[in-house]
């Protein structure tokens, strides 16, 4: 009987400890939440003038830090831009011997032209982060249209009027990981 006992509150501590770790450890939630290829994700945030928590969000949405894949839809690199984005990226940033190829396999060159499109979108919809994040997965002439329609009016609070399930379930995403980020990483 003594042995049943010692092992119940044996058993009770460690699920107590379990508990308290698992609710309250900034350890936890960082490992849960991390940041891969932070260096890059900071430099290209800091060349474009971007939140880097709201680079790692974009990037954990998309491809959760795989530099490697490719959409159904032909995206590629670890921000999944289009290859006809890329293109037209290249051809307005003057990003220079720019490959699909290398696109997909480079993090760091990825993250560049991922934020570079973040902050044309950012000039774009005036600073509307909603927006932004809604065009850079539905494409700004969709939004901007949705928005002059009056089918959605750019807010967080109204996502729900978004056309497109695939764009208002990323919007969530995208938001819900900033969010978590910028409480975790408040110094990145």
């Amino acid at each position: 009987m003594k042995k049943f006992r010692r092992k119940r509150v044996f058993l009770v501590l460690v699920l107590a400890l379990l508990v308290v770790l698992f609710f309250n450890s900034e350890w936890i939630s960082r490992w849960m939440y991390p940041i891969h290829y932070k260096d890059d994700i900071r430099i290209s945030a800091d060349n474009y003038k971007l939140e880097p928590q709201l680079l790692a969000a974009v990037i954990r949405t998309e491809t959760n830090y795989e530099p490697g894949k490719e959409s159904k839809k032909g995206a590629v690199g670890i921000m999944q831009i289009m290859p006809d984005t890329a293109d037209w990226i290249v051809e307005k940033s003057g990003f220079d011997g720019v490959t699909r190829d290398s696109l997909k396999h480079r993090a760091d060159l990825g993250i560049e032209m991922g934020a570079w499109y973040l902050n044309w979108l950012n000039k774009q919809f005036k600073g509307n982060q909603v927006a932004v994040i809604a065009a850079y997965n539905a494409g700004p002439g969709a939004v901007k249209r949705w928005m002059t329609e009056g089918k959605w009016d750019g807010e967080l609070s109204t996502i729900s009027d978004i056309p497109y399930g695939e764009t208002r379930h990323y919007v969530q995403r995208v938001h819900y990981y900033y969010k978590k980020y910028k409480k975790l990483y408040p110094e990145f």
